[in-house]
């Protein structure tokens, strides 16, 4: 196993299990970074950017991160709020006065932050990937469409709507879209190599995204289509064959199109971890790195049907998803597989991103691993 990086010797333990990932649990190419108190204490790489294993994983390899990228549509809004231009107690309304339809008029921010909007698909459902590169579309089905329940009542994961809420509402107070506010407030700041969509001289170190076998679904094919759940997923085709295309790297999806690696996910999401600040800058002050912790909802998820607890963007930790051993740190994953810890009590951040999937919506074990031997290890 040739692996790239470094890790320093109290975590020799997260190298064994990232090396693992490789000789038994079948990753081709993936990354692992972590920091504690803003340093950076882990960052490595290995395998293969491609099915064919014809490439190698380098440095500065990048690949789609899937749902990982909803973490940094939360930063966006953070910094906003923190600018005193977004208020998530506010109704949705007060910035996109259009979205206050069928049922919608009382939406608040915090909803749109926590899954408990109502609208966690498409309606009418998309047919093809490239509806989802047209922003102005997308924006007209959300604000039209009624809730599929009562905003604020429930959670239900808001899979692929989630970015384009948090989007329209950072162009509506901002001016710029959330892929020019972000890469210009946030990741240009703190050195972070993550793109919501991205320029074609980017595309050569982009790593092929390899789909599980037989299927990527998530478990999820025999439902019923009827269902909340199969009705969200049928709603916006985002598989592999899509994500490999120049059209979805050039495009602004922001909650599962985003692109970087583990270094990348981690750069950008320290300052949450550390008072707002990391890397020189001071992202936000450390009173808006407690809002996250407020607790929003709690139960059952109608989307992914298992019990969560979703604080301002991120979850907390539970028994169905042990991320950490902190009751009050918050994380989110990616289908197939990548991961994104922010543990304020640790003042520690990290992340795993591959590219080969595995039949997951919100990270898995490998991920998982990689967190269990970076904690037994601090």
């Amino acid at each position: 196993m040739d692996t790239h990086g470094f890790c320093d010797s109290r975590f020799d333990a997260v190298r064994e299990a990232f090396e693992r990932n490789f000789t038994e649990y079948g990753d081709v190419g993936a990354s692992f970074a972590a920091t504690v108190e803003g340093e950076f204490v882990v960052d490595l790489w290995a395998g293969h950017a491609d099915k064919a294993r014809t490439r190698a994983w380098q440095q500065d390899t990048i690949v789609n991160v899937y749902s990982t990228t909803k973490t940094m549509s939360f930063l966006c809004a953070f910094v906003l709020a923190d600018r005193g231009l977004l208020d998530f107690h506010a109704k949705v309304t007060d910035y996109w006065p259009e979205y206050g339809q069928n049922g919608k008029e009382n939406t608040e921010v915090r909803h749109f932050m926590s899954h408990s909007a109502g609208v966690p698909g498409f309606d009418p459902a998309f047919a093809k990937a490239e509806q989802l590169y047209d922003w102005p579309a997308c924006i007209a089905n959300l604000a039209q469409q009624a809730p599929w329940w009562p905003p604020g009542s429930q959670s239900g994961y808001h899979a692929i709507t989630q970015g384009y809420l948090i989007g329209e509402l950072v162009r509506r107070i901002d001016g710029r879209s959330i892929g020019a506010f972000f890469r210009e407030e946030i990741a240009a700041p703190l050195g972070a190599d993550f793109h919501i969509g991205m320029d074609e001289e980017v595309f050569p170190r982009v790593a092929e995204m390899i789909p599980d076998e037989p299927t990527d679904d998530g478990g999820f094919a025999g439902l019923d289509q009827q269902s909340i759940p199969a009705r969200v997923f049928a709603s916006a085709p985002a598989g592999t064959e899509n994500v490999n295309t120049a059209a979805w790297r050039k495009a602004e999806i922001p909650a599962a199109g985003g692109h970087g690696n583990a270094r990348a996910v981690v750069r950008a999401q320290t300052p949450l971890a550390n008072d707002g600040r990391a890397f020189g800058v001071e992202l936000v002050s450390p009173a808006t790195t407690k809002l996250m912790l407020e607790e929003q909802t709690s139960g059952a998820d109608a989307v992914l049907m298992m019990p969560i607890r979703f604080g301002l963007g991120f979850a907390f930790p539970s028994e169905h998803m042990p991320m950490s051993p902190n009751d009050s740190a918050m994380f989110w994953g990616g289908a197939g597989g990548s991961t994104i810890v922010v543990d304020q009590p640790a003042r520690v951040c990290l992340s795993y991103v591959m590219n080969q999937m595995k039949a997951s919506i919100v990270g898995d074990r490998r991920g998982g691993g990689l967190g269990k031997a970076f904690y037994e290890s601090l």
